[in-house]
């Protein structure tokens, strides 16, 4: 056990004090920050030309129209289409926009014509077709002389207030469902990252000490087991630490931008209003309020426990294989990627499957089945612990995981006994089933 320890504390201080693991740990925070800045920054920005659209309104329909993100309405009533048009190529207007008449009030469509020899982006594009669609309306409103007012009375928001039967004490809203596909799908990348990045770590380390041939030095006083389950603990022990080191100076970044960058809560556009009023400062304030309400009302020691308990379970059944692959590995390490292919393909599929079937229906016969399958649930039931599945189930699968990842530890072990000292020979899939049954 003493051996083991040394391994453990070789392995996990040589790689945390590379400079290559300091700058990454310190330099994945600082890129978040500056990646939050720039969409930030992407958000607010309006571009630099302002456009200058000259209306030909042919039947009096639409009155001012308002300028709005960029977008500057010209009326002009008048002059003709043609001499639009040449102020168009004198470079007078951006483009010209003509309104044709409507046939019937009882129109239901209207294509409007924009002259102009520079296309239109796709979100100004929108905005106009709101903006005209708008004044249409209200021209057809005041034509038909409804009254307004009982008209907006007419429309009515409607948004699904959730209820639980069995858990009646417990109130949900409507972020009940949102805020646990986010806490999943971050739990579910995470793990998928993690476990690939450090499981591979692992694999490289295995296969520098057998090509440099240390591995022959250290097996003279320890045993093939004691020196795999090492590297795997001490890789664990770093990746570990490095989460920890991103989750609280992620957290330092998330609470630094709001004081980098001023966002007016007024000043956001909403891409899909008809209209040009502001978004209402106090509603955005309750709903950011029932947001972090809905954060906060999560079970964060049981999720973040059970994420740990299946991080260390499928990190130690992937690291085991990939360990195991290592040192069945020759100098090329190409010729390898045939033993490599069937220790990802596991967690991509994983991952796929909660992206596509997990997000949809997180509680599908597949995504059980995923949850339980032992090469699968590391990734599938962290996603769905956000979603409350029942006890039995979560309890089940952390056995299996605990038990295929000590079953995977033996097995990998076997295997890596007799590669770590093989050399010059081109390892098969078939060669290493041999391997786990040799005395």
């Amino acid at each position: 056990m003493n051996k083991l320890g040394l391994i453990i504390r070789r392995e996990y201080l040589t790689r945390v004090r590379k400079k290559s693991f300091i700058i990454g740990t310190l330099l994945a925070p600082v890129g978040l920050l500056i990646y939050l800045l720039v969409i930030v920054y992407l958000a607010k920005y309006e571009g630099d030309a302002e456009v200058h659209i000259a209306v030909k309104d042919e039947a009096g329909m639409l009155g001012v129209i308002p300028d709005e993100r960029g977008i500057r309405y010209i009326l002009t009533p008048d002059k003709t289409l043609d001499e639009l048009k040449q102020a168009v190529a004198e470079g007078q207007y951006s483009g010209v926009l003509q309104v044709p008449p409507l046939r019937s009030l009882q129109q239901k469509s209207l294509t409007i014509y924009y002259y102009s020899d520079e296309k239109l982006a796709p979100e100004r594009r929108q905005l106009i077709e709101q903006r005209i669609a708008k004044k249409v309306r209200d021209f057809k409103i005041d034509s038909l002389k409804f009254d307004r007012t009982s008209l907006e009375s007419l429309e009515t928001e409607v948004s699904i207030d959730p209820e639980n039967i069995a858990r009646a004490g417990q109130d949900e809203s409507k972020y009940t469902a949102g805020v646990g596909l986010l806490i999943g799908t971050i739990m579910a990348f995470i793990m998928f990252f993690m476990v690939m990045m450090y499981g591979q770590m692992v694999m490289r380390s295995v296969m520098e000490e057998k090509t440099s041939r240390i591995v022959e030095v250290m097996m003279s006083s320890v045993r093939p087991f004691e020196l795999m389950l090492g590297k795997i603990i001490g890789a664990g022990a770093v990746g570990l630490t490095q989460v920890l080191a991103w989750v609280v100076l992620g957290g330092a970044v998330v609470l630094i931008v709001p004081l980098l960058m001023d966002v007016d809560p007024q000043a956001m556009p909403s891409a899909m209003s008809t209209g040009a009023s502001a978004i209402d400062p106090e509603e955005v304030q309750t709903e950011t309020f029932q947001l972090l309400h809905e954060i906060g009302k999560q079970n964060w020691p049981v999720l973040v426990s059970a994420f740990v308990v299946f991080f260390l379970g499928g990190y130690f059944i992937y690291a085991s294989l990939f360990a195991a692959i290592g040192s069945a590995m020759s100098d090329d390490y190409g010729e390898g990627q045939a033993l490599v292919l069937p220790v990802t393909i596991p967690v991509v599929l994983a991952f796929y499957i909660v992206t596509f079937v997990g997000i949809r229906s997180p509680n599908s016969s597949l995504m059980v089945f995923a949850s339980l399958f032992p090469l699968f649930s590391p990734i599938a039931m962290p996603f769905r612990m956000a979603f409350s599945p029942p006890l039995w189930q979560v309890v089940l699968s952390l056995v299996i995981v605990l038990i295929s990842a000590l079953f995977f530890i033996w097995l990998a072990g076997r295997i890596y006994r007799v590669g770590i000292l093989l050399y010059g020979k081109k390892v098969t899939l078939k060669e290493l089933g041999k391997w786990m049954f040799y005395r």
